[in-house]
């Protein structure tokens, strides 16, 4: 159990979290574009109009200018944002992704007066504060993922895997941790999130099917979201269109590579799980996750957050440190970037550009090989 005081000081920085919001409501700060598109998706759906329309969405504030690149359910699941006056909306989304950050901590093994300090701490990550900054659910898909692989499914819970599909129909990437479910033995779990997810965009055909088929029929297109190959897209597509200088072929090589870095991932997550480290088994899966997918925004990396309190509470502290100095550089912010400046980055300003995702990519392959040699040593069982 989480000590009183702990909680108190928890609540007190949700507190502060949202009357900071308040306070930005109330002086018509510009924060939070994305979590403006979040309820001007579900607006423009109650209001009968284009999700997917090639113009600004008309329920959006004046200062933002952004689609919605959200799977169709995601805009039905939004609906309850819609109720919260357009100011507030950051405050709120802002607030929510405090306490969930204070969720993914405690499940990780914070569960002392040390869990506020942690929160506080993780805020001077760049992927943490750059999703508080621009209102996004990163933090919130996170503990939502957290809670359901780590706490529901492993107590045999029947609403095992469901949370999982949620997070899947709000942004397609989660889908990853089905193929993780089946993977680690949760086979029913693993069927009620690809059955939660498929009946969510089942739904959608429905109720504003002309949009549910334009998003199906586009959303191969990784470009639809931004350009792919600026340096906060710290994916392996983002890395290779870099290199490539947008080359058409470049998905195909990034899929292609993290084909073979699915074999090291796999075996890694089997392994851990079969020693009973789920937790471990869950980060490999996220930050593979991460480094395949066709766009990851250097936001999309608050995964940092639990890996560094993992590291951390294992006693492997300078690894921990190593993590939280890499996140806390902003080095991507640093390096010249925009425009076609990527194009134009020699060796040094390239890994540098590249950092997140080749250090989650040696990473992986290191604690791949580890664990063979460690397979390998193994004494043989006795006859």
């Amino acid at each position: 159990m989480l000590p009183k005081p702990a909680k108190a000081l928890v609540a007190g920085l949700v507190a502060a979290t949202l009357a900071v919001g308040i306070v930005a409501w109330l002086a018509g700060w510009h924060l939070g574009a994305d979590s403006a598109v979040y309820r001007a998706g579900a607006l423009t759906m109650l209001k009968g109009e284009q999700l997917y329309s090639d113009r600004m969405l008309t329920t959006l504030p004046s200062w933002v200018n952004l689609p919605f690149t959200y799977p169709p359910a995601a805009a039905l699941l939004f609906l309850p944002l819609v109720a919260i006056p357009p100011g507030l909306i950051w405050g709120v989304v802002a607030a929510l992704s405090v306490l969930s950050l204070a969720v993914v901590i405690r499940v990780f093994g914070v569960r002392t007066l040390w869990l506020p300090a942690a929160v506080v701490g993780a805020l001077a990550l760049e992927p943490v504060w750059k999703t508080l900054f621009l209102g996004q659910i990163n933090l919130i898909l996170m503990a939502v993922i957290v809670v359901d692989v780590l706490v529901v499914c492993r107590r045999g819970s029947r609403w095992g895997g469901v949370l999982v599909g949620v997070a899947a129909a709000v942004k397609l990437t989660p889908l990853i941790f089905i193929p993780h479910l089946f993977l680690t033995g949760r086979r029913a779990d693993a069927v009620r999130a690809l059955g939660t997810f498929v009946a969510l965009q089942g739904l959608m055909f429905v109720v504003i099917p002309s949009d549910a088929a334009k998003y199906w029929s586009v959303m191969g297109d990784p470009g639809r979201v931004g350009a792919v190959h600026w340096i906060f897209d710290q994916s392996l597509n983002g890395m290779v269109s870099r290199a490539s200088h947008l080359a058409p072929w470049s998905l195909t090589v990034a899929l292609a590579i993290g084909a073979v870095l699915a074999v090291p991932a796999v075996w890694l997550v089997w392994r851990l799980h079969t020693r009973g480290d789920d937790y471990g088994a869950l980060l490999v899966t996220a930050f593979y996750a991460l480094l395949l997918s066709p766009v990851s925004w250097t936001h999309h990396w608050v995964w940092s957050v639990p890996l560094v309190v993992l590291l951390v509470t294992r006693g492997h502290r300078l690894a921990g440190f190593a993590v939280a100095a890499l996140f806390a550089s902003c080095v991507v912010m640093l390096v010249p970037n925009g425009g076609d400046h990527e194009f134009r980055w020699g060796i040094g300003l390239s890994v540098l550009g590249n950092a997140y995702v080749l250090a989650a990519a040696l990473v992986l392959v290191v604690l791949a090989a580890r664990e063979v040699r460690l397979l390998r040593s193994a004494p043989l069982p006795a006859k």
